[in-house]
């Protein structure tokens, strides 16, 4: 495909400190989105000196567990957990009592940001895809600063719950036109690299908030120094070489021009020597005259396409519907907050280690099946065993399906990028992220209801993680592969066998008239024995009737 292997010279031809300074500018805004989401957990939480569920205090409640976030949007902490003394002394919490016959409010809230996500998702990914990832990515930041002040500033708890949504969703455009602006910046041998590094910034970020939070002291003021973080990057990420618009979505949508300018810039960026005859040859027979858009409609219109979507947005609602499962046991072996924080942390970036090290090895598919795999066992024995395993099993299985449910929702949402086609890139990843952010929302869901219902939640899950397996194998492999461009791209694309070599010569297809020699090398080619082939089937079209044996004439080849 030229349009891949352009990019993949212009991003890879060069030295490798450019490369590296261009991935640094789409990792480092992930650190204080992701302060920005994680810290909706701290606003929630309640003081040390107040009594959660009006009890006495020190008594939480621990049938309700808090549960933890991911790059899709998910998990917070129940109100019945209290924050350390050295965190924040006033919450939203006690802002506006919520409490007792009021702390339902809690959930309802936590539900509404993820809520906010979820339209994010939705809404950016189609103005990535109608007006470019730069576009997105920059306006999605210019709205998130003053939605975020309006947050710190509330006055009452409905216009909380409003701004938060409004605020939620922007921080989604941002990840999302980020998630995939990098993704087609880079070539094939470095997507999964670049993808899983900038993971390990947003888990900084996750890791940082706490002492943002000792340092402010107070909700407002928490929330004030998130924004402000996302108000400098607003200033600095306008300049456009720190985040280009996507060379690759300007050619796919017929905008030769500025799509030649993108890849001349990042060509000279990277240190490449420009040789424009040659390198844009292939650009020349591109249509010219209005771009063309795609619609996130026209998937629903396909076959491969709309079916691999449907089997990682499926994997990416339970990746993060399925961790509260999870997420539940740890409370007991380690009631105070940091335990319950800081893990779930530490597990996603070893998640993370483990795809960059294993995915390329392996294979997606792969990867993703074993990943689901885990997850599904996992569940399953922590369903049907908890009240007979001892306490460090149980602890064992919650940390390895915790883990092994990361990683699917890592490399589900990476797998979805890969298989989708340029010009639906932004919204058809919207979508993705959106089912992730809607498993993730079962949680304070169930806390409205005390937890009731964990059960067949629990048993939900589980069943879907086992019923996946059988999906993912429906899949195509996408490692070291071009990514598709146009739908027609994305329609040729093809499952391969489940077990298979390794390695294989080229992309040939096996041929059975060409039989390999016992040597191991094939046949030379033969015209007289093709010639007599052709005989032979017009023998059998012809009902029997006497062809000449000759050698077929060459038209008639």
């Amino acid at each position: 495909m030229p349009l891949e292997a352009l990019v993949a010279w212009a991003w890879g031809g060069g030295g490798a400190g450019a490369r590296v300074g261009l991935a640094l500018s789409s990792w480092l805004p992930l650190a204080p989105l992701a302060c920005a989401f994680f810290s909706a957990r701290l606003l929630l939480l309640l003081p040390p000196t107040t009594s959660p569920d009006c009890r006495p205090h020190g008594t939480p409640n621990a049938s309700q567990a808090e549960d933890t976030g991911d790059t899709g949007g998910g998990g917070f902490a129940n109100a019945s957990w209290t924050l350390p003394c050295a965190l924040l002394r006033t919450t939203a919490v006690t802002q506006w009592g919520l409490v007792c016959s009021e702390q339902w409010k809690v959930p309802l809230e936590q539900a509404t940001f993820l809520l906010g996500w979820i339209l994010g998702y939705l809404g950016f990914g189609s103005v990535c895809d109608r007006f470019g990832r730069r576009t997105a990515f920059v306006t999605s930041l210019v709205l998130s600063v003053p939605l975020g002040f309006a947050v710190s500033l509330a006055t009452s708890y409905a216009m909380f719950v409003l701004t938060h949504l409004l605020f939620g969703a922007t921080l989604a455009g941002a990840f999302l036109s980020l998630y995939v602006g990098r993704l087609e910046l880079c070539g094939p041998a470095h997507r999964l690299t670049v993808t899983m590094l900038s993971g390990f910034f947003w888990v900084a970020g996750e890791l940082l908030l706490p002492g943002l939070a000792a340092a402010c002291k107070d909700w407002r003021l928490l929330q004030a120094a998130v924004t402000l973080a996302l108000a400098l990057m607003a200033l600095c990420w306008w300049c456009p070489s720190l985040f280009p618009e996507s060379a690759r979505w300007l050619l796919a949508t017929h905008q030769t021009e500025e799509g030649k300018a993108a890849l001349r810039s990042l060509a000279e960026g990277n240190g490449v020597q420009l040789e424009e005859e040659q390198l844009f040859a292939e650009l020349d027979n591109l249509s010219e005259g209005e771009p063309k858009y795609s619609s996130v409609w026209q998937v629903f219109c396909t076959r491969v396409v709309w079916k691999n979507s449907l089997i990682l947005g499926f994997t990416t609602f339970i990746g993060s519907g399925i961790r509260h499962s999870f997420t539940r046991n740890l409370p007991p072996f380690g009631p105070g907050f940091y335990f319950a924080y800081f893990l779930p942390a530490v597990s996603e970036a070893l998640a993370l280690l483990f795809l960059c090290l294993a995915v390329d090895r392996f294979g997606r598919r792969a990867a993703l099946l074993a990943g689901t795999i885990l997850t599904g066992l996992s569940s399953l024995l922590l369903l049907a065993l908890t009240q007979y395993l001892e306490s460090w099993l149980v602890l064992s299985f919650s940390v390895l399906g915790l883990l092994a449910s990361q990683a699917v929702s890592a490399l589900s949402v990476l797998f979805a990028g890969e298989v989708l086609p340029t010009v639906v890139r932004g919204a058809g990843l919207g979508l993705i992220l959106a089912a992730g952010a809607v498993g993730a929302l079962s949680t304070p869901l169930l806390d409205i209801r005390d937890s009731r219902g964990f059960f067949l939640h629990h048993v939900v899950f589980a069943s879907f993680a086992i019923l996946s397996v059988l999906s993912i194998m429906l899949l195509p492999e996408t490692t070291s592969k071009p990514l598709p461009d146009s739908l027609r791209d994305g329609e040729e694309q093809r499952r391969p066998p489940l077990f298979r070599p390794r390695r294989r010569s080229g992309r040939q297809d096996h041929l059975p008239l060409l039989a390999a020699r016992p040597g191991g090398q094939h046949h030379p080619y033969d015209p007289e024995s093709y010639a007599r082939l052709v005989t032979a089937t017009k023998k059998m079209r012809l009902g029997g009737q006497a062809v000449s044996s000759e050698p077929v004439p060459k038209e008639d080849e």
